[in-house]
């Protein structure tokens, strides 16, 4: 008689995974693909942090409070790992580039410290830790190619990264030192990863980039007319046609480098949206010099024109920052005027933050907390009565409404976006998500807009009619 086979043991339940994400769209991709890794390897996502095996912060250190919030974070996660050892705890990001080893003499409890260059690597740092090495990843490193599926936020709408670091050296800003070199991914692969989105059914896509409008300037190539093969301009027209895709965007642009050829082209294409986030910092020259943004005022100001030369309704957000060493009243008074003239969209703003290793952060003549905190709140009224007057144009239009999502505070509510990026609030009833829905809107706030969707074919043609 053949021996017993040995009783099957239960299969241990799949390890949880949690993932925070601090700061701007590059580490939300990020943090998607590091999902994507994670459940190819048999983790489960856990929306309670506090239960998961395995924690991810996502860090963000452009500014100080940000950097600060992540050793909040984390000081809740220290007291769990001393009462269950086999919790995995991750930072990722730019706190973990900027701190490297210094994150594990602060909080030795920590299994991997992992810059962003690293994040497609996070499987096999992961077996590193798991064979009870503590690791740190943050030496220069050549981005592999996207090879996991990521694990998307959205059934709709999806990042794509095109090119990733940045050469700038504004002296305020540690993210070259944080993200690398630029590196671009090839077109080939870009289209390849829209093409995949579009078989699952998304509707928009954002192309991504520290500084996009550098896009493909370390690609090889020349044209014959001497111009380089690889551009923003030639990856938008490379992608436009991928079907089932409805709507392109893209972020964030660098004035230094946002050119006529390209608004040309989003003017020309119809699938790109009428919205550009193009950062001017400050409205005083010499404060942009000591920055070393290397554009002026005018400059800025000849854009925004072009932009909306050829496309009259076209959205302009920008990012603002207050207080940076040496700026007098009478410069962020520039600053102030330079808001109130363009009429932006969406601003956001900022107090200068002084960021370790960078040239601003030495200088002596640092403003104080309390005016760039006043100075802050100036500029966010005048930004804000700037939007409300902005959004006034929408009352009574009927603009195309892309649905994203059920509006978490009225389920009988979806909420979408404008191609003109403005949030929109409309009955779900007769709607699914990744529709494109024709709405005209009723209340107009600072922030959203709230509207009817329209279905008679009639009312359907006023929208064909408007670009």
């Amino acid at each position: 008689m053949p021996p017993l086979a040995p009783a099957a043991h239960p299969p241990s339940p799949a390890r949880r995974y949690a993932i925070t994400t601090f700061g701007c769209q590059m580490n939300k991709a990020d943090s998607e693909r590091m999902a994507g890794i994670l459940e190819a390897m048999g983790y489960r996502h856990e929306e309670d942090e506090l239960a998961a095996d395995l924690v991810i912060y996502n860090t963000c250190s452009i500014r100080d409070n940000a950097e600060q919030k992540v050793y909040s974070y984390l000081g809740r996660q220290v007291q769990r790992k001393r009462h269950n050892p086999h919790l995995t705890l991750v930072v990722a990001g730019c706190v973990a580039q900027q701190e490297g080893e210094s994150l594990l003499r602060r909080v030795p409890e920590l299994d991997l410290v992992m810059g962003p260059q690293h994040a497609n690597r996070l499987g096999s740092l992961l077996e590193q830790v798991e064979s009870g090495q503590q690791v740190v990843a943050t030496a220069e490193h050549h981005i592999l190619e996207d090879l996991a599926k990521p694990r998307r936020e959205s059934t709709v709408t999806a990042w794509v990264n095109v090119i990733y670091g940045c050469n700038e050296r504004c002296t305020y800003c540690v993210v070259p030192a944080t993200r690398g070199r630029e590196q671009s991914r090839t077109p080939q692969a870009i289209r390849s990863e829209i093409e995949a989105l579009a078989r699952q059914g998304y509707r928009e896509i954002t192309l991504l980039g520290q500084n996009i409008d550098a896009y493909g300037r370390d690609l090889p190539g020349i044209t014959p007319s001497g111009r380089r093969r690889h551009t923003l301009t030639d990856l938008l027209h490379f992608v436009h046609d991928v079907e089932g895709i409805a709507r392109i965007r893209f972020a964030t642009s660098h004035p230094r480098y946002f050119t006529e050829r390209l608004i040309a082209a989003c003017a020309e294409l119809p699938k790109v949206c009428e919205h550009f986030h193009i950062p001017f910092q400050s409205g005083d020259d010499q404060v942009l010099r000591h920055m070393a943004r290397g554009y002026t005022v005018s400059r800025y100001r000849r854009i925004i024109r072009t932009v909306r030369q050829y496309m009259p309704e076209a959205a302009v957000s920008a990012d603002a920052i207050v207080g940076s060493p040496g700026e007098t009243e009478a410069q962020f008074q520039n600053t102030m005027a330079l808001v109130e003239e363009i009429g932006f969209d969406q601003l956001n703003t900022a107090a200068y933050s002084p960021r370790p290793n960078t040239p601003a952060a030495t200088r002596a003549d640092q403003v104080s907390e309390a005016v760039k905190v006043d100075r802050l709140r100036r500029l966010n009224a005048c930004a804000e009565r700037c939007i409300r007057h902005r959004n006034q144009r929408y009352a009574r239009r009927v603009v195309e409404v892309l649905t994203e999502g059920r509006n978490p505070k009225d389920p009988q509510q979806l909420m979408g976006r404008t191609r003109s990026n403005r949030l929109v609030f409309l009955p779900a009833a007769g709607h699914g998500l990744g529709d494109l829905v024709p709405v005209r809107i009723e209340a107009v706030r600072p922030f959203s807009l709230s509207g009817c969707s329209l279905s008679e074919p009639q009312e359907q043609r006023l929208l064909s009619g408007q670009r």
